[in-house]
């Protein structure tokens, strides 16, 4: 029986493990916190928030991974009636419907956008400019970055697609991604995965093959590889519990500036107290923005969507997410770029800013495959299917 070391016990550190248990190895988790789940922890209650939407895309290989370990569990669906409450600032204003020209970069039939282009320059030749930053802004909201237009019109255009779909492919887990978390911890311990928490590791233990599932920051000092580098976004996360008001928006997209406010109690309302709204709001600051300036263009977002909120505020959490919303791809890069998932000597990464394709947490999941199947000498395949 081969020996396996998994540090990080977030999604991908429990993908990992799952895998390379199911692949027949005996693996030991270390976890720093006093709990596993990563950024996917989600808050006891009586406001159940997590770090960013964490919405689970139903078009992505982890689904499939997950739905054949029925891990998924329950879905919280959003009701037609609440999705038609879509709102889109545009021009100072709320609309209903994007600007037409928006609407030409999302067509099926457009043509695939360059790698070696910021999205804003190709996104211009198809759709003029107002079009173009218009699709910029909205696709933050699988982006998490401040300037979306000077990404590559690669990597922007696959997030946009991914993010507009209809139906749509984002899915919720009925109780925040914590549920998620649980049955996944849960099937690995019933393989006879040992997991440890409060157990931070300064040096890589000897004598097995390691998957370091940690952030890119931690990888880079636990290994003393300053080569372990890639950007990101900075997000202001701004979590409110209000009082329940007939008409509130479901969500506000802002196409004047990346931003994003969910109401997230109007797919699943065992997120908050009865008679109380959950909502977050995740606005892209840039390098030199602080938390209150991202607070404050929320608030503004919040005066269109869900009039008198202040005084219906029953809660208030305010956080930075700096370099934890996945990778973000500069023109002229790809995923391919990013840092190896093989670090030689038995050393292999896992996480969400690693060179693995997907959006957002499927790039943890597709790298914890990878790793472990490389780590076992073992077809990547056969540990999807096990």
């Amino acid at each position: 029986m081969r020996h396996l070391t998994v540090i990080g016990g977030g999604l991908a550190g429990l993908t990992a493990a799952i895998a390379a248990a199911e692949a027949g190895a005996k693996v030991t988790l270390h976890e720093a916190h006093h709990t596993l789940g990563g950024r996917a922890r989600t808050t006891d209650g009586p406001y159940r928030t997590n770090e960013g939407p964490h919405a689970l895309y139903n078009g992505g290989p982890h689904w499939t991974w997950l739905k054949q370990r029925d891990l998924i569990g329950p879905l919280a669906p959003i009701p037609p009636l609440e999705a038609a409450r879509l709102r889109l600032r545009h021009r100072g204003v709320l609309r209903r419907t994007p600007p037409f020209a928006m609407l030409k970069l999302l067509r099926p039939g457009a043509r695939h956008a360059p790698v070696d282009t910021d999205f804003l320059t190709w996104a211009t030749e198809v759709a003029g400019e107002e079009g173009a930053r218009a699709a910029a802004h909205y696709s933050a909201v699988a982006l998490f970055h401040h300037d979306p237009g000077s990404l590559s019109a690669a990597f922007v255009q696959e997030r946009l697609r991914r993010a507009t779909k209809l139906p749509p492919e984002a899915h919720y887990p009925r109780g925040g991604w914590g549920a998620l978390v649980d049955r996944m911890a849960a099937r690995a311990w019933n393989l006879g995965v040992r997991m440890e928490t409060l157990s931070r590791l300064d040096t890589l233990p000897t004598g097995t093959p390691v998957v370091v599932a940690t952030s890119l920051d931690a990888a880079r000092h636990l290994l003393r590889d300053d080569s372990l580098t890639w950007p990101s976004g900075r997000t202001a996360l701004l979590d409110l519990a209000v009082r329940t008001r007939r008409g509130d928006a479901f969500a506000v997209s802002d196409l004047d500036a990346p931003g994003w406010i969910e109401r997230f109690t109007a797919q699943d309302r065992t997120l908050a107290p009865a008679g109380q709204q959950l909502l977050q709001g995740q606005i892209p600051i840039g390098p030199q923005e602080s938390k209150a300036d991202g607070v404050a263009r929320a608030e503004q977002l919040l005066d269109l969507g869900f009039p008198g909120w202040r005084e219906r505020v029953t809660w208030r959490r305010e956080a930075v997410a700096a370099g934890r919303t996945g990778a973000v791809d500069l023109p002229g890069t790809s995923w391919r770029d990013r840092p190896a998932v093989d670090r030689g000597d038995g050393v292999y990464l896992a996480g969400d800013q690693v060179a693995s394709p997907g959006v957002l947490s499927e790039v943890s999941f597709t790298s914890a495959l990878t790793a472990v199947s490389l780590a076992l000498g073992r077809d990547s395949l056969d540990l999807k299917h096990a």
